[in-house]
């Protein structure tokens, strides 16, 4: 299983992914969920994956060949001239993969996507890609997406979120979440990749891997579990009626 979230600020655009992947109970190993294509001054594009891993790493490998030769035959996403074609263009090509991976309607094979980046003349933006290849774009009432393990760390996304926040309390919400996700789910792990990009910038404020032994995130872990044990605690206490 996997566990990534795009989220979408007044600032720009965060993004984390875990890097847990497993055949089994006992197998499991670490793999990169995350990737980012970006060409300085004109546009930045990153791409979550979750799902069967043979279907995403030949996504990206088809994407990334695409991008090193152009052509009419094999279009690329360093050439759409929005990030609604790029969506379209991914959501194609998974489409593609899907098809050729397996037999038709077999769920063994398929994939989902979080697509997010900034074209230069557009708005930074998300978008989440089903495996149908069929997609939605983020909006003010719904400004991020989650795929994979979602529903362990959706609720303090969705109480606490707030599109004025700084890129420091986002980063400090996410792990709450993953930290909350990680907790109920062996199959979602650490290391866990984290992405930072500013609006209209066009290139990669921070880039970097949290490690299990990282002092901050342990520090979230730790204060955020005291911290729900003091208010479960100051709550009324039930009484019969």
């Amino acid at each position: 299983m996997t566990y990534c979230v795009g989220l979408r600020l007044n600032r720009g655009l965060v993004f984390m992914s875990d890097t847990r992947t497993n055949a089994g109970v006992d197998n499991f190993s670490t793999t990169k969920k995350m990737f980012t294509w970006n060409v300085p001054g004109e546009r930045t594009i990153t791409i979550m994956t979750a799902g069967n891993l043979a279907t995403t790493q030949s996504l990206i490998s088809v994407l990334e060949e695409r991008s090193k030769a152009v052509s009419e035959r094999n279009p690329t996403i360093l050439e759409q001239p929005t990030m609604f074609q790029v969506a379209r263009l991914v959501g194609q090509t998974l489409q593609e993969v899907i098809s050729y991976s397996g037999p038709s309607g077999s769920s063994r094979f398929t994939a989902s996507l979080i697509v997010g980046g900034q074209i230069k003349g557009g708005s930074p933006t998300l978008f989440l890609i089903y495996p149908e290849g069929n997609f939605i774009e983020v909006t003010e009432d719904a400004p991020f997406f989650q795929i994979g393990e979602a529903k362990y760390g959706k609720p303090i996304l969705v109480r606490a979120y707030q599109p004025e926040m700084n890129f420091e309390d986002t980063i400090k919400l996410m792990l709450v979440s993953f930290d909350s996700t990680i907790k109920a789910n062996l199959s979602v792990g650490m290391p866990l990749d984290l992405q930072v990009y500013v609006k209209d910038s066009f290139g990669i404020e921070e880039q970097t891997r949290i490690e299990a032994d990282n002092p901050y995130y342990n520090s979230i872990s730790e204060g955020w579990g005291d911290a729900l044990r003091t208010a479960l605690m100051r709550l009324p206490s039930y009484r019969k009626k």
